[in-house]
């Protein structure tokens, strides 16, 4: 199985609800750090991920 970000991304967003559900200071973090995860693949810097 080829492990691709669209194969990722809803088990990140999984984790990521549960983080938020037990730390919810943790939510600014996770938007921050996912935002500019997605905007650096969205610009082609990381094509060796997608």
């Amino acid at each position: 199985m080829t492990v691709t970000i669209s194969n990722l991304q809803p088990l990140i967003a999984i984790l990521a609800g549960i983080l938020i559900l037990i730390v919810p200071r943790l939510l600014n973090y996770i938007v921050a750090i996912y935002l500019i995860v997605v905007g650096v693949i969205g610009l082609g810097l990381l094509r060796g991920i997608s």
